[in-house]
């Protein structure tokens, strides 16, 4: 029974070691930040210039270029926002009035993203597949149906791809930390 304490002991021991010897990320460059932010900004500015020049060409769901309109402006806010100095924390880990309220906003308009990429998967989803014939009963611009279509559908492809990257992850996690464990039971 001591040993065995003793045992759990030196294991936190080393957990504590271990934690403490992994080295912080190394601060990316400002070009390496500009060219990244840039990339960001693509995805929603083609959303507002696809919504924009399609807003009144999908009458089956009229909604479907408000989203995109929608969508694309607020995650171009929110990239914005993220550059601004008062997202960004200070060395010694404090949070002033200012970065607080940034984080509150960001929140906000992170949930609202969230529902609102909900209510377009109603709108994209339900008249699924549209005819692409104008003047027809079900008529919805070819574009701007499948640009929306696959914008939506390679978010649920990338949020699969992240799952099953991180269950994978947990597996091997759990399954070499058993190993550790049970080699030290054997001393």
């Amino acid at each position: 029974m001591i040993e065995n304490k003793g045992q759990s002991e030196r294991k936190k021991m080393e957990d504590r070691n271990l934690l403490q010897n992994i080295r912080t990320p190394p601060k990316l460059s400002t070009p390496v930040l500009i060219i990244s932010k840039l990339l960001v900004v693509v995805l929603p500015i083609a959303q507002v210039s696809i919504g924009g020049v399609y807003l009144n060409d999908c009458p089956k769901q009229p909604y479907i270029p408000i989203y995109l309109l929608v969508s694309g402006v607020f995650a171009l806010v929110l990239g914005l926002l993220s550059c601004l100095p008062c997202t960004q924390e200070p060395e010694d880990g404090t949070q002033t009035p200012l970065s607080g309220l940034c984080t509150a906003w960001n929140s906000l308009v992170s949930l609202f993203l969230f529902c609102w990429f909900i209510a377009g998967n109603v709108w994209i989803y339900s008249i699924h597949p549209p005819s692409y014939t104008p003047g027809t009963d079900q008529y919805c611009n070819k574009t701007l149906y499948l640009f929306a279509f696959w914008t939506t559908t390679l978010v649920y492809i990338f949020l699969g791809i992240i799952f099953l990257g991180g269950c994978c992850t947990l597996f091997c996690m759990c399954l070499f930390g058993r190993g550790s464990v049970n080699a030290d039971n054997d001393v």
